[in-house]
């Protein structure tokens, strides 16, 4: 194949249309670079303990967890556990989501599951699924899982985790349409 083959089959090259690709992907570079630095402070192992009032007025111990861990490009996961003790038993939970920098500064979007064309996308909340996303805001990285019941209510649960002398400061709230369900605040120990 000649060059000149190659100019008739994509056409003339414009140099307008050359830079502009070249400052959109520096952007996106840029984004990416700011995105991982974002989370680098985060990252790490941490785990702790607090005494949680149940919906029947109930005080109980609960062990919790949390690994932040960093990938490229600004992408990162977080992974918590909580263990839950009544009446001598243990009950475990464990949830990982992946995050993805979004076109935001500092907002980041879960991938939760894979389209057709494999990227990860987040979950269908009118599916009865979580919408879930995070935001890096000074000190606290915040997730915040957002459900729609079958009526059209809504339930939206937030995990502040703030950076804190050799840790990480948790604290977690729930709202079920508009009214405060319950609450968290506890410290979690860095590893």
């Amino acid at each position: 194949m000649t060059s000149d083959t190659i100019q008739e089959r994509i056409g003339p090259v414009h140099p307008l249309r050359t830079v502009a690709a070249a400052v959109a992907l520096l952007c996106l570079w840029g984004q990416m670079a700011l995105a991982e630095g974002l989370i680098d402070r985060f990252v790490g192992e941490y785990s702790g303990s607090a005494d949680v009032e149940t919906y029947d007025g109930q005080i109980h111990p609960r062990d919790m967890s949390v690994s932040i861990k960093a990938d490229k490009g600004g992408k990162f996961a977080v992974a918590w556990t909580s263990t839950t003790y009544r009446d001598g038993k243990g009950k475990t939970k464990s949830y990982e989501i992946g995050f993805v920098p979004t076109e935001r500064e500092g907002v980041f979007s879960a991938a939760m599951t894979r389209n057709v064309f494999g990227h990860a996308v987040q979950l269908n909340p009118m599916a009865g699924e979580p919408f879930v996303w995070a935001r890096i805001a000074g000190d606290t990285l915040t997730v915040f899982s957002l459900f729609i019941d079958d009526d059209g209510g809504y339930e939206i649960q937030q995990f502040d985790r703030t950076l804190a002398d050799d840790g990480l400061s948790l604290t977690f709230s729930r709202l079920r349409d508009g009214v405060p369900l319950k609450g968290v605040d506890t410290f979690l120990q860095k590893k």
